[in-house]
């Protein structure tokens, strides 16, 4: 979530985002975020330029990476950010509190399908499958997590919905084997 200022100055519009991220944060922590899931993750004042190239005035935007832990108020949580705290730029992304069980259980299923798929192999090249020679976790994010957007500025609808649905914790291995003859 952040906040944005377009004045006459950069100090102006420095200025102006301060009081803006000010009354943001005291309304996420009112709210009951705690200080550490509250992380500046970006900050920006610089030239706003016209359509004809000159500049008209000075920009300042600040994101901030806000966790919230009950996905069930979220969106009630968003109206009370927007509304009363005046964030203009928001994204909502979910992921799992603990992903590490969850991804040692999708890298055993991983590890048994490139068994499966190995002996197949096997089997159609008139081999046998051999011992595990190396495995290899390729796996980077380790989910996909669904993003909502949020046009910011207009007052939020009465209750915004932001729904969960289901989160697909992904891993990717590479499984060398030996072939017995």
């Amino acid at each position: 979530m952040g906040v944005d200022s377009k004045q006459n100055t950069a100090s102006a519009a420095q200025q102006d985002l301060a009081t803006k991220a000010s009354k943001l944060i005291a309304r996420a922590k009112a709210l009951g975020i705690a200080d550490k899931d509250i992380n500046t993750s970006g900050y920006f004042v610089g030239p706003n330029y016209s359509q004809s190239g000159t500049i008209d005035g000075y920009r300042a935007s600040e994101q901030l990476r806000l966790k919230w832990h009950d996905v069930d108020t979220a969106g009630k949580a968003l109206d009370a950010l927007v509304q009363e705290g005046g964030g203009t730029q928001i994204s909502v992304g979910f992921t799992l509190a603990d992903p590490k069980s969850a991804q040692a259980e999708a890298r055993t299923l991983a590890i048994g399908d490139a068994r499966s798929r190995a002996q197949a192999m096997a089997g159609a090249a008139g081999v046998k499958l051999g011992k595990v020679l190396r495995v290899n976790d390729l796996s980077f994010a380790g989910y996909r997590s669904p993003t909502y957007d949020f046009a910011g500025g207009a007052a939020a609808p009465t209750s915004t919905q932001v729904p969960v649905g289901q989160l697909d914790v992904q891993v990717s291995v590479e499984v060398d084997f030996a072939i017995d003859g």
